[in-house]
């Protein structure tokens, strides 16, 4: 298989897409835990296990968007790499940094997936607050 100047080009379409999906997933959370804090100051008897629940639950996600973002990046920096190296004829080297691109893709990809599964957990635990008896209204 020959890897030329115009193969690690193809990641740069994705890499966008995916950052820009990883930057509102970062302003959803940052947005919620916000909230979370203000509600924390103005009600701070309220800290019940739910609520420790769910700041875990953030702070999960916000690792994972973290090596969402960190893997990313660092997979587009190589493919750059990649680029400059077939550029100058160094295909083997070039054929090395792209490699390591693809797979830190892959532990982005990865991330990406595990924070949704977390966050799916996020609502459950709301789901699982406001299905008890005694927050249900008569």
């Amino acid at each position: 298989m020959t890897i030329d100047l115009s193969t690690p080009a193809l990641l740069f379409p994705a890499v966008s897409l995916l950052f820009l999906s990883y930057t509102n997933r970062f302003l959803a959370l940052s947005s919620l835990i916000r909230k979370l804090h203000t509600d924390w100051i103005n009600t701070p008897e309220h800290c019940d296990s739910a609520l420790l629940a769910q700041i875990t639950n953030l702070r999960h996600r916000l690792k994972l968007i973290r090596w969402m973002q960190v893997s990313g990046a660092l997979s587009l920096f190589l493919c750059v790499i990649s680029m400059g190296s077939m550029l100058f004829d160094l295909v083997i080297l070039g054929t090395i940094f792209f490699t390591i691109a693809l797979l830190l893709m892959a532990v982005s990809l990865c991330a990406l997936v595990r924070e949704a599964s977390v966050s799916g957990g996020a609502l459950n635990i709301l789901l699982d607050e406001t299905g008890k008896p005694s927050s249900l209204h008569k």
